[in-house]
């Protein structure tokens, strides 16, 4: 790629101040009260890929939050590439964490940025990631080195389930057609190892609701002759996993891929502190399920976590209540062959089961998707191996991913096309958490590598 380098070096500035720009918009796809805020968001990115050169631009209505789609065909004979992305973020909650505000982004140095990094909600996740990919389509139209096609879908609802990009991935299979789709939302091992995701886990999220005296009592008179759902909750959630860490519910593992021994020693060459690791989370010791290491744990192994418990009077001081209600949200991450929506009846046949009869339950799903795997002996793969070796000098090393995507089987199934994971993101870049971040190395680089991709996927897909 001719002057790629120095077009990312004269244009720096202006790829950090637009970036800048775009996180300053709380769109936050979870909360009603910022949809004002996602909609502008689509609107910018809508003008963002039209000044990038894309000849079509269109925000696409829903029944929900619109989706954002461009393309630019050059030749119906080449190769077409459909870039995943979305402008919807996480809440920002609990806003007192935050070194600064979440929306409000600043750059500064870290340990592991020397060269700086933003911080703000949505920085790594997915706005930084995805404008990387507005940015180096800029610089392959402005200099006439666009080898192949290119579509673009953003969508707004990526943090809620992205329920309405289902809706229109099965309307619009004609427009979406493509020969391998591309997406940076996920991450890599160091800014001197890059990594390709070569797998993702499934999602099965819950809400569970007990409900035990028909009004809030007061606990002294009422305390130890009624059901206390707030205890009777905490308990049925220690209940889900054993001494080892192992998640009890009935046929939870029937269908859990157990790799080879071979492969999992394949997996314990990648580059791995624990000490670091438990250093970074200020932590003594790591936990999760006997037998696996943290890197199997987080990554090829399923998983249940309570992500937030609430009931009872939780103001400031005390009110001596025995709560009518308690409730909990629940998320299991799933590995290949996991069926979401079976894992999910799973849990609400068990927790019904395991409920005692002075409480009744609820159990609400919310949302959920499939693992995916890829493999590593496809064209897509080693393109996207040559692209990074061009730019970190070393090749990649595939890995498979804690995280979820589930749109991901979504497009293998409507579209039946391959998705290539390439990540710019760092573990330590704080993603769902306060002070989220994203590395100034690891956004230009992301611009500096993507060309290759196409260049490479174009070359060899002859």
């Amino acid at each position: 790629m001719k002057n790629l380098k120095s077009y990312i070096d004269q244009h720096k500035n202006r790829f950090l101040d637009e970036l800048v720009e775009l996180l300053k918009i709380p769109s936050i796809s979870a909360d009603v009260a910022y949809k004002n805020d996602v909609l502008k968001t689509a609107d910018v990115i809508k003008i963002a890929l039209e000044k990038a050169g894309c000849d079509k631009v269109e925000i696409c209505e829903t029944p929900g939050y619109p989706i954002v789609y461009g393309e630019k065909i050059i030749n119906p004979k080449l190769p077409t590439i459909l870039v995943y992305g979305h402008y919807d973020v996480q809440p920002a909650d609990p806003l007192e964490l935050w070194d600064s505000p979440p929306f409000e982004p600043i750059i500064k140095t870290t340990e592991i940025h020397p060269e700086g990094a933003i911080f703000a909600r949505g920085a790594c996740d997915d706005k930084g990631q995805m404008y990387m990919h507005v940015k180096a389509m800029e610089f392959m139209t402005s200099t006439n080195q666009l080898p192949c096609n290119v579509k673009f879908m953003i969508e707004g609802e990526e943090e809620v389930g992205s329920e309405s990009l289902s809706w229109y991935v099965k309307r619009n299979q004609e427009k979406l057609a493509n020969d391998i789709i591309l997406i940076s939302d996920t991450g890599m091992i160091a800014n001197d190892i890059p990594s390709i995701t070569t797998g993702l886990r499934g999602l099965s999220y819950v809400e569970v609701e007990v409900t035990g005296p028909n009004r809030d009592l007061h606990s002294g008179l009422y305390g130890g002759a009624v059901a206390n759902p707030i205890n009777i909750l905490t308990k049925m959630i220690a209940s889900l996993h054993d001494d080892n860490n192992h998640i009890t519910i009935p046929g939870f593992y029937d269908n859990v891929e157990n790799l080879s021994t071979d492969e999992r020693a394949e997996m314990a060459k990648a580059p791995f502190s624990l000490d670091n690791y438990k250093k970074a989370l200020d932590i003594e010791e790591v936990y999760g399920e006997k037998g696996y290491t943290t890197n199997e744990r987080n990554s090829i192994r399923p998983t249940l976590d309570v992500n937030g418990i609430w009931g009872g009077y939780m103001g400031e001081g005390a009110k001596t209540v025995i709560a009518s209600q308690a409730f909990a949200k629940i998320s299991m991450r799933l590995v290949p062959n996991q069926k979401w929506e079976d894992i999910t009846e799973l849990f609400k046949n068990h927790f019904e089961s395991i409920a005692p009869k002075s409480v009744t339950i609820k159990v609400t799903p919310h949302h959920g998707g499939e693992g995916y795997v890829t493999p590593i002996d496809t064209i897509a793969y080693q393109a996207a191996n040559k692209a990074y070796t061009e730019t970190f000098g070393v090749p990649a090393i595939p890995q498979r991913s804690g995280g979820s995507i589930p749109i991901v089987s979504l497009f293998e199934e409507e579209l039946k096309s391959k998705t290539i994971l390439m990540g710019f993101g760092l573990n330590s870049d704080a993603i769902h958490s306060p002070n989220e971040h994203f590395g100034i190395f690891n956004y230009l680089k992301g611009i500096e590598t993507i060309p290759y991709f196409y260049k490479y996927f174009t070359e060899m897909s002859k």
